[in-house]
């Protein structure tokens, strides 16, 4: 088959590849149907991730149709369309059965495209199938289908929710790409008074106006005007950023909490000097995807409308071409970056 390896920082190639197959008897095959680039990724081509080894398959976002399960799978069979889940979960060590996937300790987590191959490739092998895949509606569109794969329960879980989103609430999301746009999205569940977008880019913040933000600007009087009055009941960091990060903690009120999503490839300071006496609340997170069978029914119902967070298509042999427009998302306006099987 074909799939995007990567070889080293800076070095990745659309390449032959031998195809997957059962290794574990709670494994599927999954043919590829569309699947989709994440920051993470981005973060792994720039070296920034070492257990990720040369040889590796990247991607961890995907939909498509069931080839083959081993013995032990009784949740899918071949021919099921489904969702596969960026976070692969045993479901029986005691993380998984709180519902805490991606802290899984029987060799689950976020492996794909990771520990091992992922799904920017023909056909990707899914570990623990029965609680790591999502059968798909035939009546839900690939590209908003794989959004469910992270993008909305990151933003949902790591962002919206541990961020104690409720009514009433003045919510900020420091950094408008596709995760922080989501958490625009997801955070609309909960009634809040007003979300307000931040980013350096006039693009993506025309975004965040467009997918449901009450403001969207650059860092600037708005933000300093929250800074020096009341404060943002939740803020979540969307953009991983040392700077961002500082933002946040400038602008959440006393007694608030600041949801950190951004992947950080850098220390980000903590001004304890400043904090120490606001009482705030700072949450961290991995993706758990356990959110995904209630946010899935939220999207076929049309109560989420996610579809505009996909920004650009490809087929899957122009994987190369789609990574470059998705680094660059803030000259090219890409958000997600979806690729279809021919």
């Amino acid at each position: 088959m074909r799939a995007l390896v990567y070889h080293r920082a800076g070095q990745i190639s659309w390449d032959t590849v031998t195809d997957p197959a059962i290794e574990e008897s709670t494994d599927a095959i999954v043919r590829v149907d569309a699947t989709s680039i994440c920051g993470s990724d981005l973060h792994i081509l720039r070296g920034e991730l070492p257990e990720v080894k040369p040889g590796t398959v990247l991607g961890h976002e995907a939909v498509g149709e069931v080839m083959d399960v081993g013995r032990e799978v009784h949740a899918v069979r071949p021919g099921d369309q489904v969702i596969v889940s960026s976070v692969s979960a045993c479901g029986r060590c005691q993380f998984c059965r709180d519902n805490m996937y991606g802290q899984c300790r029987f060799g689950g987590g976020w492996i794909l495209g990771n520990l091992i191959n992922g799904t920017q490739a023909e056909f990707v092998r899914v570990p623990f199938a029965d609680h790591s895949t999502h059968r798909r509606p035939t009546a839900l569109a690939l590209n908003d289908a794989v959004l469910l794969a992270e993008v909305l329960p990151t933003a949902y879980e790591v962002g919206v929710r541990n961020g104690h989103v409720g009514p009433g609430d003045t919510v900020v999301v420091v950094g408008a790409g596709p995760v922080g746009l989501a958490a625009v999205i997801t955070a609309r569940i909960y009634a809040p008074l007003r979300v307000i977008a931040v980013d350096l880019s006039p693009s993506r913040l025309e975004a965040a106006a467009g997918l449901g933000a009450d403001a969207a600007e650059l860092p600037g009087r708005l933000i300093a005007d929250l800074s020096e009055g009341p404060g943002a009941d939740v803020v979540i960091e969307a953009a991983g950023d040392p700077e961002s990060f500082v933002l946040c903690t400038r602008v959440v009120r006393p007694g608030g909490h600041i949801a950190n999503v951004g992947m950080h490839g850098k220390p980000a300071t903590l001004h304890l000097e400043a904090l120490w006496r606001k009482n705030v609340t700072i949450s961290t997170g991995q993706v758990d995807t356990s959110s995904t069978p209630w946010l899935l029914d939220l999207v076929t119902s049309g109560r989420l409308p996610v579809s505009r967070l996909v920004t650009h298509t490809f087929p899957l042999d122009r994987m190369e071409d789609a990574y470059e427009i998705f680094a660059h998302g803030t000259d090219t306006g890409a958000l997600k970056v979806v690729l279809h099987r021919e």
